[in-house]
Parts: structure tokens; sequence; C-alpha cells
């Protein structure tokens, strides 16, 4: 609660000085509106902001569902079949190693302007968090722990998902929290390359009518959607590893 308290504290006085700055340089608003005009903006085009912030909240959500998943996936086969991971594991970091502006347009090109494009984005920079975080974890189990489940007979797929994944669970919870202000930065930038919906459509739209009132405004509403998913990873983490306080 303090922290949130500190937070809360710190942005007011970021807004008050950024207010203040603009009242006394009164810069034009196409240049640096204040934050009552982005205010009134959120105010004056909420049903248009609304029904964008649906459109992209879409593509966020699935994309950090289809991520999560195929990073578990992906991170139980490399522990699990040695062979697999040898050749998964290099195409996996050559992946991440091009950056998203130069995938972001070839999904387009792909998958086309809708929200599969947008979804794809988002799963690609979730997966590559999630199943590097889960994979270390599960290559970190406690030696001891695996002698003594080989002192019972247990099998490789007994050992890994009745001793290894459970001890993996925080490490799954870190990647987790790394990959959830990335969400939106996936959905936001396929729609800046392409799209006919959505927040990044919305900033575009404005930024070429000089609106920086609007842009201002559908990024604070970014920002937000950022912090709710980074809230609800941090919620959820002492339901999944009750037994591990520091996840």
């Amino acid at each position: 609660m303090s922290a949130l308290s500190t937070v809360l504290r710190t942005v007011v006085v970021l807004l008050v000085a950024w207010q203040a700055l603009v009242l006394v340089l009164e810069p034009p608003r196409y240049i640096l509106p204040g934050p009552l005009d982005v205010a009134e903006a959120l105010w004056r085009q909420r049903n248009y902001l609304l029904a964008n912030t649906a459109v992209t909240l879409a593509e966020i959500a699935i994309g950090f569902a289809a991520g999560t998943a195929l990073g578990i996936v992906t991170a139980l086969g490399i522990v699990a079949l040695p062979r697999f991971g040898a050749v998964a594991w290099p195409l996996v970091l050559v992946a991440q190693a091009f950056p998203v502006f130069v995938i972001a347009p070839l999904l387009v090109l792909w998958f086309g302007f809708g929200m599969a494009s947008k979804v794809a984005m988002t799963t690609l920079i979730i997966f590559f968090p999630v199943a590097s975080a889960f994979a270390d974890g599960l290559r970190r189990t406690d030696p001891d722990m695996l002698d003594a489940a080989a002192l019972t007979q247990a099998g490789n797929l007994e050992t890994l998902f009745q001793i290894r994944v459970p001890l993996a669970l925080p490490a799954l919870i870190s990647g987790l929290r790394v990959a959830a202000p990335l969400a939106p930065l996936g959905a936001i930038i396929g729609e800046w390359v392409g799209a006919s919906a959505g927040l990044g459509f919305v900033m575009i739209q404005a930024n070429a009518r000089l609106q920086t009132d609007t842009v201002f405004a559908a990024m604070t509403i970014v920002a937000a959607l950022t912090l709710a998913l980074r809230g609800l990873v941090d919620a959820l983490a002492p339901l999944l590893v009750p037994w591990a306080r520091e996840a």
C-alpha cells in the first residue's frame, strides 16, 4: 500500500510540474498540451477512445495468453527433450535478436491488417521472457530433490510435473512480470504498422492531424492498461505459488 501511495504522489507531482511548465512557457497545444488538455481530450472523445481501447485490450489479452502458453510449452519441451532443446533454443534466441519493428511489417503482410497480426506480434514479444525464465527455473531444480525422486523410481514425466514444475513456478511468475509491460507494446507497434482500429491507430491518426492532446490521451490509456496487467500478475502470484512468498 505504501508503494502505491508513493507512485500516486510521484504521478501527482509530475502532473503539477508538467501543468506549471505549460502555463509558464505557453507552448502551442500541438507541441505540448498540458495535463488538463489531455484530460479534456479523454472526456471529449471518450466513446471513440473506449471503442479503440476495447480493440487493443482484446489484442493484448489474447496475445498475452497465447505467448504465455507457447512459452510454457516450449520451456517444458526444452527441458524434457534435450534434442529438441538443442535445436529450438538457438532458434528462439535468433528470433529474439530481430527488432520488433522489423518483424511487425512481415506479420501484417502475412496475417493482414486485422487483429491476427497484432495478436501474433504480442505473442512473440511475450513468448521469449516467459520461455526463458521458466526454462531457467526448470533447469535449476535442486539436485538433491532429483536424487530423492530417483530413489522412488519416479519416471521422467513424473519428476518433471511433480517436482520440477512446482519448484519452477516462481521463475515463471518472474517471467510474466517482465512480459506484462511488453504486451501493450506488441499490440501498439502492430497497430502503428497497419490497422483500422486500436489505440495505436488512434495515435497515428491524431499525430497526422497535429492532435497531440489525443495522442497523449491514448498514451495515458496504454499506460493504465500496462499497470493493470502488471497488477493482475502480481495479484495472481500468491495464488499460483502460495508457498513462495518472494514470488
